[in-house]
């Protein structure tokens, strides 16, 4: 009976679940970002104009260059003549203004400044041209095959498009591997030049909507109103990306609408072992037993209702000869749902145990030789 029911509840939860779901704009996705998992989509492939979404990239690419040590936070940076004729979005900067780094990542996180965007990408590469050529490379590099940008700013340009799936892509690798991004893109308001420059946030999420930690606006006459949007909560964060919503309202209410039913259907599930792993011997090594540990893929994304279902099957070798290198594989725990395989996770050796010498096997003999006299 308590499989029946459920059985039921999680029909129940798949029919009300992604099919239920609608959003206004023509095309949007929602992806969970340790994962990467897609948990929506709706035409997320059109090419279209990306607005100030662009900015993304050209805050990751900053964000690269501070983790190369090519830019530190405290960077000062002057305006170029170029960056000051962005128009758009900006801050007003004037030729020659020095900023620093860190505040210009505040100005293009909240305000979505275009002057200081350029002035980053010059400070990166040299040129807006270069930092643009770095932008295609790096969306290459990410798989971003929907994706074409001409700036670093998002404003209109013939054959500047990407798509919300490219979108949703840039985004989880800004958030999952540069979390500090957050110190900016949760700021509401705040100023610059010792409190002459109010800024507030275009984000409006970062305000009203629980969990939010960002990202990024954008719009144009063309490309309408475009978001991407993340929030996190119990420790699972998504990305929400709306492309040519009818309204700005519009756009954050989709975003809404698609961060809630991810929250409300998923959860990520950290998987341990239900019993320890047993040590696995090694012959000829310089210590008798290597112990294994659960390799990548151990952290699942799941519907809630299927968290309490889970079984684990593990399979190991039970000897090993040495060398043995940490992170080589020793089997396979298999977790299912019922009868379902929700995910094969290596089992690896935790540990390096090197081969014993000859020097050392012949000293180990001779040690029990002595004691056994």
């Amino acid at each position: 009976m308590k499989k029946m029911f459920a059985a039921l509840l999680t029909a129940v939860l798949l029919t009300t679940g992604a099919g239920a779901v609608e959003v206004s704009a023509p095309s949007a996705i929602l992806m969970e970002k340790e994962t990467g998992r897609v948990l929506y989509t709706k035409d997320e492939h059109a090419k279209l104009e990306p607005a100030s979404v662009t900015k993304v990239m050209t805050l990751l690419l900053t964000m690269e260059a501070i983790d190369a040590g090519q830019l530190s936070y405290d960077t000062v940076i002057t305006a170029s003549a170029h960056a000051c004729s962005m128009g758009g979005s900006q801050i007003w900067l004037k030729e020659h203004e020095q900023m620093t780094v860190e505040e210009m990542l505040k100005a293009v996180c909240v305000v979505s400044a275009n002057d200081c965007a350029v002035a980053l990408g010059e400070a990166i590469a040299g040129s807006e041209e270069a930092f643009v050529e770095k932008m295609n490379s790096r969306a290459a590099e990410l798989g971003m095959v929907d994706t074409h940008f001409c700036n670093a700013t998002g404003l209109p340009a013939e054959g500047h498009l990407t798509s919300a799936h490219d979108i949703a892509v840039m985004s989880r690798e800004l958030v999952l591997k540069h979390p500090d991004i957050r110190k900016y893109t949760t700021i509401w308001m705040d100023t610059l030049r010792n409190g002459e420059s109010q800024l507030v946030n275009t984000n409006k999420l970062i305000r009203f909507y629980e969990g939010a930690t960002g990202l990024k606006t954008g719009s144009t006459d063309a490309a309408r109103y475009c978001l991407s949007a993340t929030a996190e909560r119990d420790g699972m964060e998504l990305i929400a990306v709306i492309m040519k919503g009818n309204t700005s309202n519009e756009r954050f209410q989709d975003a809404q609408t698609l961060l809630t039913h991810g929250f409300s259907t998923y959860a990520l599930k950290k998987i341990m072992p239900e019993v320890p792993l047993a040590p696995i011997s090694v012959e000829l090594g310089t210590q008798s037993t290597c112990q294994p540990v659960l390799g990548e893929g151990s952290t699942l994304l799941l519907e809630k209702a299927r968290v309490g279902e889970l079984r684990q099957q593990v399979e190991v070798v039970t000897e090993l000869t040495a060398p043995v290198a940490a992170g080589d594989l020793l089997g396979t725990m298999t977790v299912y749902a019922e009868e379902e395989v929700l995910a094969e996770i290596p089992v690896v050796a935790g540990e390096t145990v090197e081969r014993l010498t000859f020097g050392q096997v012949f000293g180990r003999i001779l040690k029990l030789g002595l004691m056994a006299g």
